[in-house]
Order: C-alpha cells, then structure tokens, then sequence
C-alpha cells in the first residue's frame, strides 16, 4: 500500500469491506434514490444571448449564509450528491443555490457553445447574481469532479476578488489530459462511454437544430466516430469554446497550475483510487497556496466516500467532512 503520494500522508475514513472497491463507491452513489429536496428555479439571462439556471433551496427569506454547488460533467440539482449536500444544509439552515452548467439544467442552452472545465465567465456571473441579491451573505462554495476544477481555477484566477468566501473542492480532475487518457483504459471505459453518449446526444440535438447546425464544428456521422473524451474535446470542445485544440484547452483549463494562487480557505479532496483520475492530479506541496488544505483518502472512489450504513441504504464520509469544514 502506497501511503505517500507527492509528500502528502493518504488518510483514512472508516470504510466497508462492501465499499471497498472504487467502482462500488463511484456507481453506488449515483443510482440510489436521491433525497428529497424542494427547490426554486431561475433562469439568468447571460448577455450573448444564452441563460443559466439556478435551482435554488432557500430556508429564510434573508439567509446569513448560502452554499453555491457546481455539478460535474452532465450532472445537475438532481443529482445524488448534490441532493444529499442541499438535505444537510437545510437541516443547519443553510440556503443553497445550484449552478447549472449550460445545457445541464433539463434543457439545452440556446448557442452552438455549451459548457467545459474551465468555463469560470458563467460562475462569476452567478457569483455576483448572488452578491447583487445578498450582498452581505457569507458565501461557501462546492465544486464536484469538472465543477471543482472550474472552481479550482476560478479561485485561482480571481484571488483576492473571489465572490466566495470559503470553498471545497471534491474529486477533481485537476491535469485534464492525464485524466481524459485514463478513462481511455481498463473498467474506467465505461464511465467514459456513459458520459461521452450524453455529450453525444446534446451535440446531435443542436446538429438538428437548423439555427445552430452550421456553427457546429463537425457533422453528424464525424461525432458518431469520437469514442473518447480526448477525440471529443478536440473535435467539439475546443473549437466551439475558442481553443485552438485539445491540448490548449487542456492546458489553459487544468485547475493544477491555479492553487498556488488561492486566496480564500480552500479544501481540496481526492481519493487514491478514483477511478477518472491519475497521480497527475496530485499537487505537490510547494504548488498550493497556504489558504488550501490538500487531503488524499486512500478509498472513496470518484465523489463516493462511503462510510458505512449498508448498500441500500450507505452512510457518507463526504457530507461529514464538508459540514466540519464549513462549520455547520
């Protein structure tokens, strides 16, 4: 067992013998029931034209704090880690408002652009939405998988301008070329498969959309052809996002290089055996910032985290740990 990876000591949570695999942490947690949540929606109008929804869970009509969820790739409100996160805030009365990715929220975004790892233009613009409607709300942020690293870089960009107060961190793919290769190998494949049908499906709908069809980068019969997330994000994600390929939007996206510049009281969790990610992600100590709190677990999957509790009905380490960090 390795129990150092770049000079950080791997951490333990109390684990399962039927949790202990990746894979049952990484698909346990998304195809149980998700808890039961009442929220609002907004539409923000963006000013090219698209919008941006938010799904909000209030508990007081002038909250003291909010927490700012950003989903992972073709995640949403609805998904089970986010529901579990908005159910423990509420319980501490804590208002929540989820950012939607564009085209994530249930419906497909107006422009042939969508969403990727680095997009933090759309977090700003729901950060101060907040602010103009709270502007004295003591803001916390969650950034899950693709989330964390937008807001990895968001933070990083923006320092001491950060609209967020305090922020976490969770499974995030912080070099985006080792971890789009390692989904390219083993059982990992399959969740590769799984994400790149939903991006599939969401670029053949705006290749049917007549308005949008010739701003597309590629055809219909070229992106049936893109099996992987590297072929994919060079073929769509790049061009359409104003990258000239693959490996620039890689390189200018990959949350890695912006934790030096943390201003804010950062955590940032991995799990050693996250199946979407490679050591690569792995910062070494000189490149966080003081501000930033780096914790490797030796289980927990991608987003996983289980602790206990049985398969039908597990117990989570993950909304433990953010509620000792955000002290709720």
């Amino acid at each position: 067992m390795i129990d150092k990876i770049n000079s950080h000591e791997l951490k333990q949570f109390p684990t399962p013998l039927w949790a202990r695999s990746p894979h049952v942490q990484t698909i346990l947690t998304s195809i149980l029931p998700s808890p039961r949540v009442v929220l609002r929606r907004e539409r923000l109008e963006l000013s090219d034209g698209d919008f941006i929804d938010l799904d909000w869970a209030d508990v007081e009509a002038k909250p003291s704090r909010i927490m700012v969820i950003f989903h992972g790739l073709e995640g949403s409100s609805r998904s089970a880690y986010v529901r579990r996160l908005i159910k423990r805030c509420g319980e501490h009365q804590v208002s929540v408002v989820v950012h939607h990715h564009r085209s994530c929220s249930g419906e497909n975004n107006r422009l042939a652009r969508s969403y990727h790892s680095g997009e933090t233009a759309d977090m700003q613009q729901t950060l101060m939405h907040v602010r103009s409607i709270y502007p004295d709300v003591h803001v916390d942020a969650v950034g899950y998988s693709l989330g964390g690293n937008a807001l990895a870089k968001y933070l990083g960009e923006q320092k001491e301008a950060s609209m967020v107060d305090r922020a976490v961190i969770i499974s995030a793919p912080l070099q985006l070329s080792a971890c789009a290769k390692r989904l390219e190998g083993g059982f990992s494949r399959i969740y590769q498969r799984h994400l790149i049908k939903q991006l599939h499906d969401k670029t053949a709908q705006k290749l049917a959309n007549p308005e949008l069809k010739d701003l597309m980068p590629l055809d219909g019969e070229k992106l049936r052809s893109l099996k992987t997330f590297y072929d994919f994000d060079d073929k769509v994600t790049a061009p359409l996002h104003g990258f000239s390929d693959v490996h620039d939007y890689y390189t200018q996206c990959s949350g890695l290089q912006f934790l030096s510049s943390i201003s804010i009281p950062t955590l940032i969790m991995h799990a050693a055996d996250d199946p979407f990610m490679t050591d690569a992600v792995i910062p070494k100590p000189e490149e966080i910032s003081d501000q930033v709190t780096y914790e490797l677990y030796s289980h927990g999957g991608h987003v996983g985290f289980i602790s206990g509790g049985t398969p039908i009905q597990p117990s989570f380490f993950l909304e433990e740990r953010l509620a000792e960090f955000f002290e709720f």
